[in-house]
């Protein structure tokens, strides 16, 4: 079985929101993306001078990362995720998926 992880970038809409996106994130969000399918475990950082993206890491594992990607693609276009206004989408967050290669 493939594993990897979906690394994503977001800022909140603004300054004033923080509070209210990290609620919708860690309450709707992240749930709402763990139901998926092939995504296991998720987590969330912040850089320590508080400057910078927010940084979702989703850990992902499959007998195929592409189809793990495309589910989460099409759970977007379908309407199952409650977005908020609160983050920030002009520009959009930066979202990577990425395939493990080494484990120690």
């Amino acid at each position: 079985m493939a594993r990897g992880a979906l690394l994503i970038e977001s800022h909140p809409s603004s300054p004033d929101r923080a509070d209210e996106f990290s609620k919708w994130y860690e309450e709707v969000h992240i749930p709402e993306v763990l139901a998926l399918e092939g995504f296991v475990s998720a987590r969330r950082l912040r850089a320590l001078d508080g400057n910078g993206p927010f940084i979702s890491l989703f850990e992902i594992e499959g007998d195929d990362l592409h189809a793990v990607a495309r589910g989460l693609f099409s759970a977007a276009r379908n309407g199952t995720f409650a977005m908020s206004d609160s983050m920030q989408m002009d520009p959009p967050p930066v979202m990577r998926f990425l395939e493990t290669t080494t484990k120690h």
